[in-house]
């Protein structure tokens, strides 16, 4: 059988213009807290993609045959500095962002990480309310890096973790990474106080299905709070088939079999998770069904890529570029217009249009890569 190649189209040099409202005219974007979508979704929570680079070649986000050695990464110098990340968050914190979720790539890769997070960790909504500070690793280095995180003002950690059978993670991850370095750094980080922790297990059908129910066992009454994510169609670099998605709904049949489950309201607005608890009060999971079940409809997520992009989705195919802002001279008033003036004109719900596409249709979409920009 012939080999399969799958090309990889980099969206990173295809961002849009920010417009740059002039300040207090009728196109100007004072930053207000209230800042909605064309669809009445507010701004609330970002994700900051702090690197492009990551130790593991999961097929499902980096396959190793389109991310080998001779990938181009992202040239240091076009990175936003810390001060560049610090400045523009504060800037969505101003428009009501609460939250803030540092990704990659691995961002435990990004040298000095921990003073990024000193540096957010100093961020306060208009009410003077603290940032909700957290972070999404594969937990590779955790275990060396927890007490540092927590030291600068990390408040919680997310770490994914796709089996815990040895065998199935290394091919998982691709680099024979040993799963019992993982769970390492997740019992580092619990000692640390990075809690609660959250696991997430992507499913694949064909891959690593058989092991949702020993997730489930080794995590019930553990306090952490494990969940499902249905394989995503993220980038076009990792050959997504709807015949690979393990459903949500079949997961939490499987569970249940064993461990009966009732429903949970969701935690927040705008909550990707759709939650369940174990009926003897010992935890909770979740399941994030962004392919059977979309949650568009109350969206309220922005992502910063690593070089100053913004995306509206997911799924976006192109950003919109605020380092030249950064970079230009522009003030903070008029990037914080720019910012609002970008989401006021958001319309996106990608989860919600695939269900009605043709194979076809999907298969000529552009998409970025969830390792460009992070889950």
């Amino acid at each position: 059988m012939a080999e399969r190649v799958i090309p990889l189209v980099d969206e990173r040099t295809a961002a849009l213009a920010a417009r740059l409202p002039a300040h207090g005219t009728s196109h100007s974007v004072a930053p207000s807290g209230l800042l909605t979508d064309t669809l009445g979704r507010p701004l609330r929570d970002l994700r900051i993609s702090v690197t492009d680079r990551c130790n593991f070649r999961c097929s499902y986000c980096m396959p190793k045959e389109v991310f080998d050695k001779d990938h181009p990464y992202l040239p240091h110098s076009a990175l936003l500095t810390f001060e560049e990340i610090t400045r523009i968050a504060k800037l969505f914190a101003l428009h009501g962002v609460k939250k803030i979720r540092l990704t990659g790539g691995e961002p435990l890769m990004r040298k000095n990480f921990d003073v990024l997070v000193a540096q957010l960790a100093q961020l306060r909504t208009p009410e003077g309310e603290p940032i909700d500070l957290t972070l999404t690793t594969n937990g590779s280095l955790l275990a060396r890096k927890a007490k540092a995180l927590k030291a600068a003002g990390l408040q919680r950690v997310t770490v994914s973790l796709d089996a815990l059978d040895d065998a199935i993670f290394r091919r998982m991850n691709d680099v024979d990474f040993p799963v019992a370095e993982v769970l390492d750094g997740i019992e580092a980080a619990r000692e640390a106080g990075l809690g609660p922790i959250k696991i997430n297990m992507v499913v694949k059908r064909g891959t690593n299905e058989q092991e949702i129910l020993p997730m489930a066992r080794h995590f019930k009454g553990s306090g952490m709070v494990l969940r499902f994510i249905e394989y995503m169609d993220v980038g076009t670099s990792n050959g997504w088939r709807m015949d690979d998605v393990v459903p949500s709904a079949e997961v939490i049949d499987t569970i249940g079999r064993e461990y009966p489950l009732v429903p949970l309201e969701a935690s927040a607005p705008g909550e990707t998770a759709q939650r369940w608890a174990y009926a003897d009060g010992s935890g909770e999971v979740g399941v994030i069904s962004s392919v059977t079940q979309a949650f568009c409809g109350d969206c309220n997520r922005a992502r910063l890529s690593t070089e100053g992009q913004l995306y509206l989705c997911l799924f976006a195919a192109r950003g919109h570029d605020l380092r030249s802002l950064l970079r230009g001279g522009a003030s903070d008033d008029e990037i914080a217009s720019a910012i609002g003036h970008i989401w006021q004109q958001r319309s996106d719900r990608y989860s919600q249009l695939r269900a009605g596409m043709t194979a076809e249709a999907h298969a000529q979409q552009r998409r970025v890569e969830m390792s460009y920009i992070g889950g």
